[in-house]
C-alpha cells in the first residue's frame, strides 16, 4: 500500500497525522477486502464462497463500505507505524492509541482517501542546568524534648488500661467510648451522621468535631449536646467556618496508668535494653536516622523543584489520566473500598468526578514532571544498578531487620519470588542518581528549625 503523510506536532506532546492513500491503492485493497468476506458469506442460491461480488454489493449496500473503511484506514496505520522511516518520537504511546478526528467518510471507488488521526507521543525532553545550583535547607538537631516525647509515647503504649469509677468524671487522658451524631438547627439527627462504639484519649484531638475536651466532667451513661464554631481556616475545608450541633453519650471510659521512667521499663520494651540510658540512646539514634533521610529527601526535591524549572516538559493528557487512575486507586485503597464505588459516591457528590480531578491535576503533573526528570537524568547520566549494588542492598535491609528480620537467603528469595528486583534496581539507581545531584550542587544553610516541624512537614 502507497501512503502519503503529513505529521504536524500540537500542543501538549500530541500528534495529527494526516494518511492519504492513492485511489489504485484504494482499489486493491477493496477488491482484496471484499474477496475475504465473500468467502465466509452465504447467500441462499449461491455456494459459499462463490457469491458475485456485485451480489454483495447489493445485499450489504453502505455498511459493507462502512466496514471496509474501517479495514483500509486500520490497515494504512499499521503500515505507516511499521514502516522503518516513520520517526520513533513520533510513535504513539501504549495508552495513547490513534484516534479519528471527526467524522470520517466512506471510501469512494476511483478517487483518493484521506482521513486524520491524532494521539500522544512521548514528550520532548532537554535537560537544562542540573549541576551548580543552589538551595537552602534548615538546619535540625535532636534535641532532648524530642526524645521525652517519644519516651512519652513509649510509655503509652506500655500503659495499664482499667474501667474508672463511674461515679468519678471524665479528665483529659482517659480513654472514652462513645456514641454521637451531628444534629440539625430544629434538632433532629442528622441522617448518616450516627456514629457508635468511637473510642478516643481524651485531649488527644482525634475526633472529627474536635468535641473530645468537651468531656471533660462527664460521667460514665451521662449525654452532652455540643455546639462547635470552626474558624474560616479550619484545617478541614468541609467545617471551616460552619457551626455544628453534636449530641455525645459518654458510654465507658477507663482511666490509664503510666508506668515508671525507669530501667523496668526499659527492659519491659525489649530485653537488649538493660537501663533507661539505653532505652534513651536508642531513640535517639532511631531519630537521628530517620531525621537524615527526611532532610536528605527536602535537598532531593528542592533540587528537583530547580531543575524542573529549568526544564520545561510539556506532558501529554494521556500520561496525565494514567496518574489520575493510580490516584484513584490509591485513593479507594485508603478509604478500604472498590474504585468503582468511590467514582459513583463521588460523581454523586457537590463536587464531581471533574472538580475531584482538577484538584488532584497540579500535584499530578508534578509528579510527572519530577519522574520525566528523574529517568532523563538516570539514562543520560548512563546509571545502572549492578549485581553487587542489588547484593549489598540485601545484605543492608537483612542486617537492619528489614522485611521482619528475615535472613539474606529469605529476603533473596521473596524478591525472586515476587519479582521485585526490578523495583529495587529503580531505588539502587535513583539513589546513585540522589547522591550525584548533592555532590554537584551548593546547599546552604536555611536556618535552624525543630525536629517536629520538618518531620511533620509543616512550615
Amino acid at each position: 500500500m502507497t501512503i502519503s503523510k503529513e505529521i504536524t506536532r500540537l500542543e501538549h506532546s500530541r500528534i495529527q497525522l494526516v494518511v492519504s492513500i492513492g485511489k489504485d491503492d484504494v482499489k486493491l485493497e477493496y477488491d482484496n477486502i471484499l474477496n475475504d468476506f465473500s468467502k465466509d458469506i452465504q447467500i441462499p442460491g449461491f455456494r459459499k464462497g462463490k457469491v458475485p461480488k456485485n451480489v454483495i454489493e447489493r445485499k450489504f449496500g453502505p455498511g459493507l463500505v462502512s466496514d471496509i473503511t474501517g479495514h483500509i484506514v486500520e490497515r494504512a496505520i499499521e503500515t505507516v507505524f511499521q514502516n522503518e522511516s516513520f520517526p520513533k518520537e513520533d510513535m504513539p504511546l501504549a495508552y495513547s492509541p490513534p484516534a479519528l478526528e471527526g467524522e470520517p467518510s466512506n471510501i469512494t471507488l476511483g478517487e483518493d482517501y484521506t482521513f486524520t488521526v491524532a494521539y500522544d507521543v512521548f514528550p520532548k525532553i532537554t535537560i537544562g542546568q542540573y549541576t551548580g545550583l543552589e538551595i537552602e535547607t534548615p538546619d535540625v538537631r535532636i534535641m532532648d524534648e524530642d526524645v521525652n516525647r517519644e519516651l512519652g509515647a513509649v510509655r503509652e503504649r506500655n500503659a495499664i488500661v482499667f474501667d474508672k469509677d463511674e461515679t468519678v468524671p471524665a479528665v483529659k487522658g482517659d480513654v472514652a467510648t462513645v456514641n454521637y451524631c451531628e444534629l440539625t438547627a430544629e434538632g433532629e439527627v442528622e441522617k448518616g451522621s450516627e456514629r457508635e462504639d468511637f473510642v478516643f484519649t481524651i485531649g488527644s484531638g482525634r475526633t472529627f468535631f474536635k468535641f473530645d475536651d468537651d468531656l471533660t466532667g462527664l460521667k460514665k451513661g451521662e449525654t452532652k449536646h455540643i455546639e462547635k464554631t470552626f474558624a474560616e481556616d479550619f484545617e478541614d475545608k468541609d467545617l471551616a467556618g460552619k457551626t455544628k450541633k453534636i449530641r455525645v453519650t459518654l458510654t465507658n471510659l477507663k482511666e490509664k496508668k503510666l508506668p515508671d521512667l525507669d530501667d523496668e521499663l526499659a527492659q519491659d520494651v525489649d530485653e537488649k535494653f538493660k537501663t533507661l540510658d539505653d532505652l534513651k540512646n536508642s531513640i535517639r539514634e532511631r531519630l537521628e536516622h530517620g531525621l537524615e533521610h527526611r532532610l536528605k529527601t527536602i535537598k532531593i526535591n528542592a533540587l528537583l523543584e530547580k531543575i524542573m524549572e529549568n526544564t520545561p516538559i510539556d506532558i501529554p493528557e494521556s500520561m496525565i489520566r494514567v496518574q489520575f487512575d493510580a490516584q484513584w486507586r490509591n485513593f479507594a485503597r485508603q478509604l478500604n473500598m472498590p474504585v468503582d464505588t468511590v467514582k459513583e459516591n463521588i460523581a454523586r457528590s457537590e463536587k464531581g468526578l471533574a472538580e475531584f480531578e482538577a484538584l488532584w491535576r497540579p500535584e499530578a503533573t508534578k509528579t510527572l514532571h519530577s519522574r520525566l526528570v528523574i529517568e532523563t537524568l538516570m539514562k543520560e547520566l548512563n546509571i545502572e544498578a549492578t549485581e553487587e549494588d542489588i547484593e549489598k542492598a540485601l545484605e543492608h535491609q537483612a542486617e537492619h531487620g528489614g522485611r521482619s528480620g528475615q535472613s539474606l537467603e529469605e529476603i533473596k528469595k521473596i524478591y525472586e519470588q515476587e519479582n521485585m528486583k526490578s523495583y529495587l534496581e529503580d531505588d539502587i539507581k535513583e539513589n546513585k542518581l540522589f547522591d550525584i545531584l548533592l555532590s554537584k550542587n551548593i546547599i546552604k544553610s536555611g536556618g535552624e528549625k525543630d525536629y517536629l516541624t520538618i518531620m511533620e512537614d509543616k512550615e
